[in-house]
This record gives C-alpha cells, sequence and structure tokens, in this order.
C-alpha cells in the first residue's frame, strides 16, 4: 500500500520534498537543511533521467544527502581552521581579540575599564597607568584579558 502510493508519486515527491526542506532552511537557519534540500532535488532530478524504484530512489536520496553534508562539513571546517577573514566571530567580543586600545582608565588589582567605540568594557591584566597601550588577548563572557604592548 505504502509502497505503491510512494511509486505513484515519481520523481516529482523528491523534488517537493527538496523545495519543503529550503523552506524548513529558511524558517530555521543553520544550512543543515539546505543539504538535504538540495538531495532530495538532486534525486528527483536523477530519477527523471534513470528510471528506478522507489528503493533505488532512497538509497540514492540517502547517499547524496550523506554526501552534501560530509561536503559541507569538511568546507566549513577547513575555513574555520584557516582562520578565513569572511568567518562569523563566535560572540560580539571575539572581534576585540588582537586590537590595540590606549586605557583611559588605569588598572588597579587587575580590573579596570575600557571605552570601545560606545560600549564600557570590563578589563583584567596587570595593573597598567591610564595612556598604557594594550592589546586585548581574550575574552570570558563579557570581561576582556589585556596585555600591555611591549
Amino acid at each position: 500500500m505504502i509502497a505503491s502510493l510512494i511509486e505513484s508519486l515519481g520523481p516529482w515527491n523528491w523534488i517537493v520534498l527538496g523545495l519543503v526542506l529550503l523552506g524548513i532552511e529558511v524558517l530555521v537557519p543553520g544550512t543543515f537543511m539546505l543539504w538535504l534540500g538540495l538531495a532530495a532535488i538532486a534525486t528527483g532530478l536523477l530519477a527523471f533521467t534513470v528510471a528506478m524504484g522507489w528503493q533505488m530512489q532512497a538509497l540514492s536520496f540517502a547517499v547524496l544527502s550523506v554526501l552534501a553534508v560530509l561536503v559541507w562539513w569538511f568546507a566549513f571546517r577547513q575555513s574555520r581552521r584557516t582562520g578565513d577573514e569572511q568567518a562569523m566571530p563566535l560572540t560580539r567580543t571575539d572581534i576585540y581579540i588582537g586590537r590595540t586600545y590606549v586605557l583611559d582608565q588605569p588598572i588597579e588589582n587587575g580590573l579596570g575599564r575600557l571605552h570601545i567605540d560606545d560600549t564600557s568594557w570590563r578589563i583584567a591584566g596587570p595593573d597598567l597607568a591610564a595612556g598604557t597601550k594594550v592589546r586585548v588577548e581574550s575574552a570570558e563572557g563579557t570581561l576582556l584579558r589585556v596585555a600591555p604592548l611591549a
């Protein structure tokens, strides 16, 4: 019964499924459904060109889905490993790491504040006088760890 229903839909069911998965990707971004949707559309196009039963179509979808997700995963991992300039920062504070600033207030007892753009950030580092150049070394939540420039 179910097999005959799937068989009667033909290749269009894969294209419709692919479009539904792409629609889900638009509503819930994360790029995972994108690859499944593209695999479903590719399976539908393959089923139009090559006569195959529903079992072979399902197997084609499974293989194409795994391949698409693996290609995406390896490409994403590679771009994060190389420090790709286009990669999004993980948090708002990550954009400040590596930048240099001049202290407008001293760091006393290991803590202080630094005015960056329109925000005053809590900073931690060695005791330093106001006017000292510092580099942001890391971030822990909203606390920026700084070190003096040599």
